[in-house]
This record gives C-alpha cells, structure tokens and sequence, in this order.
C-alpha cells in the first residue's frame, strides 16, 4: 500500500464498463447497494466505442453507398457516388459519442461513482486502481468483474499500420483497393462485406469449410452467394493463413490452400479469428479464482466464483461472446449480490450477423434439438412470399420455427433474411414464454410486414399455411 493510501470503502464494486459492467452497476444501484464502476478506458467498453456501434453504423453506410450506386432496376439511378471515409468516420463518432454520453449520464442518475484506471486485485476483498499519476486502494463487499476482450493477436501477424483488427478496421479513413481478411466469423463477414460495399476487392480466408461456421450451412451459404454476387470478393475456405510479409505501401499474404501454397496482396489485412478474455495481469490467478485453459471464469448459476463475494460475466466467462449476454448476466450478478433468486437460462439468447442477408438464430437449431432428444418439426417460411419483402426488393432467404412435435411447443428459431435481428426478437419471447406454433398463429400480425413471417412459419408448423402451397 502507498504511504499515505487510506482505503476508500465500497458495497459493490463494477470493473469493467462495457455493456455487461455498466448494465450490472445500473441494476445494483437499483436494488440499493452502493456502487462504483472502474475502467482504464472509455465507458460503453469495447462494444460502444470499438466494437458493436461503430461497426453497424459502418454497416448501414456502406449500404446506403451500395444502395445509391446498384438501385437500377427499380427505376433509381445515381450518378458521381463517391465515399468520403473522413466523414463516414465522423459520422461515426457522432453516434458513439452520443452513447457513450448516455451511459455517463445514466452513472450519475443512478448515483454510480466512476473512477478511471487499471485494476488489480489485492485480495478477496481489496483492489489497488492506478492511472498515470496515482494509486488508490478500494476494499468492497463484493465484485462484479466485466473486463472484457480483445482480439486475439497470431504470432505470425503482429498488430501493425497495415495489419489491423477489427478496431484498426472501424478506423480507416480511406477505402482501400484490396483487403484480406482472415476468419470468416461474423466479424470478418460483417466487416469485410462494409469494404466490399464500398468498392474494395476483398479476399476471405477462412480455415473451416464454410463461413459462419456458427450456423447452419442452409443459412451460411445464402450469405456467400451474396458476396460472391457483388463480383469483388472472393472467399475460400479450408485455408490456413501462414504469414505476412509487410511493405509500406501494402502487405503480401501466404496462405495454405489444399496443400498449396499461395499469395495475395493486398493494402491491409484484417485478422479477425476471435477474441481472448481479459483476465490476465489483473491478479486473478494470484488470488485464487479458479479459471479454464482458455482463461475464462469458472462461475455458478448466479455467475459467482469460487469467491462467494466475486462474481463474473460477460466475454470473461463461458459462452458466446455477446453484449447483451454480458448484459443479461450482469443483472443476474447483481440481483444475486442483492440476496434474489436469480440464476442464469441461456436458452433464449439469440445470436445475430449483421452480413447480407441477416442471420439471426435463437433456442435449438434442428440439429440441437434432435440431439438433445426431441421429437422435433422444423417449418419453414420463406420471404419470397412475403409482400413486404417483395416490396423492399429484398426476398432472399426463409425463416425455420423448431417445435416440439406432441405439442407444438417453441423450442428454437433461425432465420436468414432482411431485418433478422429485429425479428428475432418475438421468438426468443416465444420461447421464454413457453408459447406454442398455435398462440403465434393465433396471434394477429400487421400486413404488410416482415413480422408475418413469424405468424406464417407457426401456420407452416401447424399444418395449415395460408401463403404457400
């Protein structure tokens, strides 16, 4: 302890200021406990400023830039489209920065204390927090620890100028004439499709068989015939990515590709093949809390540890890397600090690409559901036949309802389509619900909307579609 370091006592302590930590202070506070939330950067954590905002709203521009150039067939046509990226950027900014102000205002409404530095635990009840100038000592009854990940880095493509990760990626203020993209994850999908978008030749290496390995190939598949259709991009899967050799002007990349070895040049190389929690270098290991090979956090249902005082959440722990599970977990963490019952059900936690089109999958795909012992049906509906759909020039792609044959009962969804991530929404409530085919059938949808989808799938389920033969 430094000379003079008066420890400042805390009820709960937060660390980490992401979706998942801020989310599980905003709860705590509400039950009454006293909080504070530490962070070494910008609150919103990596989603906000680096992660999930800023790469939609690249989304949604490189689409509108698309949309302006390719919109001839129904009768639109521009001329002169250009991308000025210095803007894009700026715009960019805007919206982050009008997030992450909201979630400082909502600190202070909820009487939140934030202090800025690292963070490194003492013991089971003391942590030192340090900036550049200072140390300070805080004891706490309990913790909740939400720091997060990082990209992870391949020794043979170390972060440089022109080897990037996705945070390099969401900062580029020019569109580049070549990009290679390792991983085909939704990461590298969801931003190598914004470059391609913006007139980049983009090449995907991606070392499984297909992209999106995460969901079913039915699904997977739509979305690599719509790349491929853009005439820039090219992917090729079962490649292994070996090394890179760096220029000042570009970068020229050696891959493995069914035992031959190739090239490819490009401006930059974006490595997107995953992402490492941070729990390293903040004293875990020398307290005594117990985590797996991976460095992940061993919690119960209530995300405690083995320290019946600390507790943990969101990408440090098992489980998809999610902001809203991270979320989810941090108000169970705090609920469960406030002596309430609640434990954790992932069941309902959708996943979502935002790529082209959208994919969005909640509950038990067909596969899971039968493995796990169902007796399941798997309907489908597509947006082909959907009037909606058709009216926005965008009907590629279907919607699956999995239910439980003896009685209908929702038990998983996917869909692939425009607006997937919105809709996926009522199912995951279905499910949470315990709602069967039936009650989403019997259950009046506006016309025309993509949400009638969801009404016509659950009439697929029970036998008797109305829009398709």
């Amino acid at each position: 302890m430094v000379v003079g370091d008066f420890p400042i006592e805390l009820d709960t302590l937060v660390v980490g200021a992401g979706p998942g930590g801020y989310v599980a202070a905003i709860r705590a506070a509400q039950l009454g406990q006293k909080v504070a939330i530490a962070d070494k950067g910008t609150l919103g954590g990596v989603c906000l400023n680096v992660g999930c905002i800023p790469s939609k709203a690249m989304i949604n521009a490189s689409h509108k830039y698309e949309s302006a150039k390719h919109s001839d067939d129904i009768g639109i046509t521009a001329e002169n489209v250009s991308v000025d990226m210095k803007k894009v950027q700026e715009w960019k900014s805007s919206v982050v920065d009008k997030l992450t102000g909201g979630v400082a205002g909502l600190m202070k409404s909820n009487k939140v204390d934030v202090i800025s530095g690292e963070v490194y635990f003492v013991d089971k009840n003391t942590v030192r927090i340090m900036d550049e100038k200072n140390s300070q000592t805080y004891t706490f009854n309990n913790c909740i620890i939400a720091t997060g990940s990082r990209p992870i880095e391949l020794p043979s493509f170390k972060w440089s100028k022109r080897v990037i990760s996705s945070t390099g990626a969401l900062a580029l203020d020019e569109v580049p004439k070549k990009m290679v993209v390792i991983g085909g994850g939704y990461i590298g999908i969801e931003l190598g499709s914004v470059y391609a978008n913006f007139g980049t030749e983009v090449t995907i290496l991606e070392g499984t068989k297909q992209i999106l390995p995460g969901f079913e190939k039915q699904m997977s598949s739509l979305v690599s015939r719509r790349l491929k259709k853009k005439g820039n991009v090219e992917i090729i899967t079962e490649a292994l990515a070996q090394g890179v050799e760096e220029k000042e002007d570009g970068v020229t990349v050696t891959a493995e590709i069914k035992g031959e070895t190739k090239t490819f040049d490009a401006d930059y190389v974006l490595v997107t093949v995953g992402r490492k929690p941070n729990t390293n270098e903040i004293g875990l290991e020398e307290l005594g809390v117990e985590m797996t090979d991976k460095g992940l956090v061993k919690i119960d249902k209530q995300c405690r540890t083995n320290f019946d005082n600390i507790y943990a959440i969101g990408d440090i722990v098992e489980g998809p890397a999610l902001a809203h599970k991270a979320s989810y977990e941090g108000k169970v963490a705090a609920e469960a600090i406030s002596g309430e019952n609640s434990v954790i059900d992932y069941l309902a936690i959708p996943a979502v690409v935002f790529s082209e089109p959208e994919l969005a999958s909640v509950g038990y795909s067909e596969k899971e559901a039968k493995d796990a012992g169902f007796d399941a049906k798997a309907s489908k509906f597509p947006f082909g036949a959907n009037g909606r759909a058709l009216s926005l020039n965008d009907s590629e792609g279907f919607m699956k309802l999995i239910t439980r044959k003896e009685d209908g009962l929702v038990i998983g969804a996917q869909i692939a389509g425009p607006n997937a991530s919105d809709m996926i929404a009522e199912l995951g409530l279905a499910i949470e619900a315990g709602m069967t085919a039936e009650d989403i059938a019997l259950t009046i949808h506006a016309h025309p909307t993509l949400g009638e989808i969801t009404m016509e799938a659950a009439e697929v389920a029970l036998g008797t579609p109305i829009h398709i033969g």
